[in-house]
């Protein structure tokens, strides 16, 4: 069987030949790839920027993403970074640094997966230019920018104390899907459990659904100039954990965010009854789980909520620094996502 082509095979104007096409245009582009950087139009005079690196190891697993989805996720993400501060995504720089003896098709099928996330989530967001070297670690690096059309950007220091707490997606299934890849989707080498592509497959046969919403997550980006259209305080994107990123949002405006447990509850219901998991661990997943790619957002009390978002809880009077996250008025500690503690 022929060999599929490698990238030290191929000088890197060929390989960037490879994968221009591929890749989607933004409508933002004055000028595209080709030159040394490219110019995208701020119709607004001021831009909102954002960045975000994906490694292999502690952020993705190559036995168990294909090259599609880490393209699609790696937009994703940072497509949903733009839209929590109210603004459009314009255009996307890439980066990538990746082993010489990776297959051209790894990288082309990453670009159709960048292409599809930007078509999907963010029509009009394209990919105006980035680099490419090697490196013994795969790695992806994602800035993405984001017009305001004239709107104040939504930070995570606007909420005040009475404003709806209301949250854009559906909180756990990614954290759910990580930890049934960890559960099932590794097998003990010397000791360890290791990554199984084998197991991997078996697992998407099964919960493909679940699985895919860690994967190639599909973050309610349209929602972010949405919320900033009906008034928002604040809002942020929730990454790293409900009740982590709620902390920091807290934080920033000096208030508390008061939970209502019933409703998270309803979603924790929800994905236990979708797939057979005992109550509390979805009830976990939802609290303390990361990178759903939801948008947490605050609004003026009386306002009716935008489509789309759920009310999950108010703004009250703030608390200590380490009381700023209740559930039902009980404080909760917030536990979430951290590169340094894994």
């Amino acid at each position: 069987m022929r060999r599929d082509t490698r990238l030290s095979d191929l000088p890197e104007g060929e390989i960037l030949r490879r994968i221009f096409p591929r890749l989607p245009e933004s409508d933002s582009t004055l000028l595209g790839p080709g030159d040394d950087a490219a110019v995208i139009a701020a119709p607004d005079g001021r831009f909102v920027v954002t960045t975000d690196m994906m490694v292999h190891g502690p952020d993705f697993r190559l036995e168990w993403s294909t090259p599609y989805e880490l393209g699609y996720k790696a937009a994703a993400s940072n497509l949903a970074d733009v839209a929590a501060m109210g603004a459009k995504p314009s255009a996307l720089v890439v980066a990538l640094a990746v082993p010489g003896d990776t297959p051209m098709s790894t990288l082309e099928q990453l670009a159709d997966g960048l292409r599809e996330a930007c078509q999907f989530l963010a029509p009009g967001c394209g990919v105006v230019g980035g680099d490419l070297s090697a490196s013994d670690t795969f790695t992806i690096a994602v800035t993405a920018f984001g017009d305001l059309d004239g709107r104040k950007p939504l930070t995570r220091a606007g909420a005040r104390v009475g404003d709806v707490v209301a949250l854009a997606g559906e909180p756990g299934w990614s954290s759910l899907g990580l930890a049934l890849l960890f559960a099932q989707g590794t097998s003990e080498v010397d000791g360890e459990r290791v990554p199984n592509a084998r197991l991997m497959k078996k697992i998407r046969d099964e919960l493909p659904n679940l699985i895919g919403r860690h994967l190639a997550p599909a973050p309610p980006v349209s929602l972010g100039v949405v919320a900033a259209q009906a008034g928002a305080t604040a809002c942020m994107d929730v990454s790293d954990s409900l009740t982590l990123d709620a902390s920091r949002m807290a934080e920033a405006s000096s208030v508390a965010i008061d939970f209502d447990h019933l409703v998270l509850d309803g979603f924790a219901a929800e994905l236990s009854q979708a797939y057979g998991v005992e109550l509390e661990v979805s009830r976990r997943a939802v609290l303390h789980g990361g990178e759903d790619h939801c948008l947490l957002a605050c609004f003026p009390p009386g306002e009716v909520l935008p489509a789309g978002f759920t009310r999950v809880g108010t703004v009250i009077a703030g608390r200590t620094a380490l009381d700023r996250v209740l559930l039902r008025g009980e404080s909760i500690e917030p536990i979430g996502w951290n590169p340094y503690a894994q």
